[in-house]
């Protein structure tokens, strides 16, 4: 297995001989508006190009249709017949961008020998801001011969992400990590504490921790992530915070 995190949540990852797009997030620097009245986003261009990012690519996984996760140029540069997966409620939305293969996922599917299982999460804590964010999912998968990978999607660290990682017991888990906040500053990703105890909760399993440092509403950088890390103990070889456009290897 082999991950390469392009920006935010836009990863390609190589898993049971397969090449698969996460969340993609095209745009260039400064083209969208800003989420926090700080900067236009995205705050830093894709560190390889667009060709690059899609080439290989044999199918998609979208986590839900914010801005960030599914952009109108990602829109426009998938190829029409990609296989998608995603979150029930979104398939007709993406079936209207022109995609002919699009499943929703309401507990697992099965792909070219991968199991990809849908987990709950929850984008804020308020009943206004989870109004506002609307329903997000995670995902689950696992095939034969390799570690089975829990990607927590926009979520907060809740009793749902105790549950699934007691019921997984993933090899990886992949965290959106930024401290993202909405209307009166309130978090609707995980931060640095929070992907903190998260490695406490997991100590066995590897953290790879996105979503970080390319929007202006979040607030944790890859800094202060390994700040609050070091501070509770936890070693850079479970808890990795990757660079735009690097490749981890497992």
């Amino acid at each position: 297995m082999k991950l390469q995190l392009i920006r935010n949540a836009t990863l390609r990852l190589n898993y049971a001989g397969h090449t698969i797009l996460i969340d993609p997030y095209l745009a260039p620097k400064h083209s969208l508006p800003s989420y926090a009245g700080r900067s236009p986003n995205p705050l830093v261009a894709l560190p390889i190009g667009i060709d690059a990012v899609l080439q290989g690519i044999e199918m998609v996984i979208i986590s839900h249709l914010h801005t960030d996760h599914f952009d109108k140029l990602a829109q426009a540069s998938l190829p029409p017949e990609i296989p998608i997966f995603c979150q029930p409620g979104n398939e007709d939305r993406i079936r209207d961008h022109g995609f002919l293969a699009v499943t929703s996922i309401e507990s697992s599917v099965s792909w070219q020998g991968i199991t990809i299982q849908r987990t709950a999460g929850q984008h804020g804590s308020s009943e206004a801001v989870l109004q506002a964010m609307g329903e997000v999912s995670g995902f689950v998968l696992s095939a034969r011969d390799e570690p089975t990978v829990y990607w927590a999607g926009d979520t907060i660290w809740y009793d749902e992400i105790r549950k699934n990682i007691d019921r997984w017991q993933p090899d990886i888990i992949i965290t959106h990590s930024g401290g993202a906040v909405w209307g009166d500053n309130e978090q609707i990703i995980m931060d640095a504490e929070q992907t903190a105890a998260l490695c406490r909760y997991a100590p066995e399993a590897m953290v790879i921790a996105t979503h970080m440092e390319a929007l202006d509403h979040c607030l944790d950088s890859r800094a202060s992530l390994r700040a609050c890390a070091d501070r509770h103990g936890i070693k850079a070889e479970q808890l990795r915070i990757p660079m735009d456009g690097a490749e981890i290897a497992l």
